[in-house]
């Protein structure tokens, strides 16, 4: 029987390792850090450490280098949501609803934000804190 995140924190915590796993296997390299927040129906995870370094160094020395390193990961991404999806349904027990993702080459920090079709909840526990 597979056993559920049963707080908010928990939950959180196992969306990170998701993303993780999910960025190590479309890049070969995960990031070194990732913090998610649930806020009601949106998640955003906040990725540091992000980029493998041949990345950085086409960011860093070819001109429009950021951008084509973008572009490349938007791409891969993209061609990678069905996985995505698949992941924070199995997590969060809802339809993700849209994807946004960017990358800040000088800083190396990634952001995720999914958008869900409806607020989800822990099995005993409200994701909600107090009001």
């Amino acid at each position: 029987m597979r056993e559920f995140p049963r707080t908010k924190g928990e939950l959180e915590a196992a969306i990170s390792q998701a993303v993780v796993r999910f960025e190590r296997e479309i890049m070969g390299r995960g990031p070194l850090e990732a913090r998610t927040h649930l806020v009601e129906d949106i998640v955003l995870v906040r990725l540091k450490d992000v980029l493998t370094v041949a990345e950085q160094h086409l960011a860093e020395r070819v001109e429009q280098g950021a951008q084509l390193v973008k572009q490349m990961r938007q791409q891969l991404k993209g061609s990678k949501r069905p996985l995505l999806d698949e992941l924070m349904q199995g997590l969060l027990g809802v339809k993700v609803r849209a994807v946004y993702t960017d990358i800040n080459t000088s800083t190396g920090e990634g952001l995720l934000v999914l958008t869900l079709e409806n607020q989800p909840l822990a099995p005993e526990t409200p994701l909600q804190g107090p009001r």
